[in-house]
């Protein structure tokens, strides 16, 4: 079989394994919110019951590892992408966050991140691409007892998911990952970190050694408002080089009928660039199901 086939393959596979992925993550989520009960309907508008609550899911989910079930569909503008800035991308991941209750004392996080990707000219000659990135996959075994202190720690898991080669790193991979954060009179601090290292794989395409690091800090108003500013740094430690979004937020939780709902806008600058990456500044819009435990 020739290497064209193989990749042609893998891509065919990618979907079936990503929906099959997907089903099993949101699956309860969905479960969980089918089995709710309806609400019991508000004279006006929101009751104080009701604010109180949706200031709690706000809060929550400004905790990467609090119990929650929620369902992120998170859209990412970038441009000025490549040698000659001429490339756009268009980035909705989709980032299924599942708590596991283990027993008393200890919970398990799964946090998903599925790309979807629509690109254009990000290096001369490229083209336009559509399809699947890479997943990445984490795993947070965190205290189910919350202190002054909030943690989780794991292992996180590169996914070859890409659906062509310009989307695919063509690597497995695994490295460690934690969060760590502190919340307080509407205030949560914290950082959020991984190392990837590739292990199996295309032989043919360069290994992967990346950190990440996402330090954090939210302030959350008694009606559910959330202010946010926090970088997403990557470090290449193959080609020594930084790519660093800042990225400023504003977030709502409210409800959509029945549906709990978070709205974020997020306003990025890229303050540390590659001569691949985007440059200057680009846009994010989130929208994420909220299915909180009963």
């Amino acid at each position: 079989m020739t290497m064209s086939r193989f990749r042609e393959g893998r891509a065919g596979l990618a979907r079936p394994l990503i929906a099959g992925a997907l089903t099993i993550l949101i699956g309860p989520a969905i479960a969980r919110a089918q089995d709710a009960p309806p609400a019991a309907p508000a004279a006006g508008d929101e009751s104080p019951a009701l604010v109180g609550e949706e200031a709690a899911l706000a809060k929550d989910l400004a905790n990467p590892v609090a119990a929650l079930i929620s369902v992120p569909f998170q859209t990412n503008f970038e441009s000025q992408i490549g040698p000659l800035r001429e490339g756009n991308r268009t980035t909705i991941n989709i980032q299924p966050v599942v708590p596991i209750s283990l027993n008393a004392d200890w919970n398990l996080i799964s946090r998903t991140i599925v790309p979807v990707v629509t690109q254009s000219n990000i290096a001369p000659g490229a083209g336009s691409q559509f399809g699947l990135g890479d997943t990445v996959q984490s795993l947070f075994l965190s205290p189910a007892k919350g202190g002054s202190l909030t943690w989780g720690v794991g292992p996180a898991m590169l996914l070859p998911t890409g659906t062509s080669t310009v989307l695919t790193t063509g690597k497995w991979g695994i490295g460690p990952t934690a969060v760590v954060l502190t919340q307080s009179k509407g205030w949560t601090v914290g950082a959020l970190v991984n190392q990837i290292w590739s292990f199996a794989g295309d032989s043919g395409r360069a290994s992967v050694n990346q950190s990440f690091f996402q330090p954090f800090v939210t302030y959350t108003t008694k009606k559910a408002t959330s202010y946010g500013l926090q970088t997403e740094g990557t470090y290449d430690w193959g080609t020594r080089k930084l790519t660093m979004p800042v990225i400023a937020t504003l977030g709502q939780v409210t409800k959509v009928g029945p549906q709990l709902v978070s709205f974020t806008l997020g306003l990025k600058y890229f303050a540390a660039v590659t001569p691949n990456s985007p440059h200057g500044f680009g846009g994010r819009f989130s929208v994420v199901l909220l299915y909180p435990r009963k």
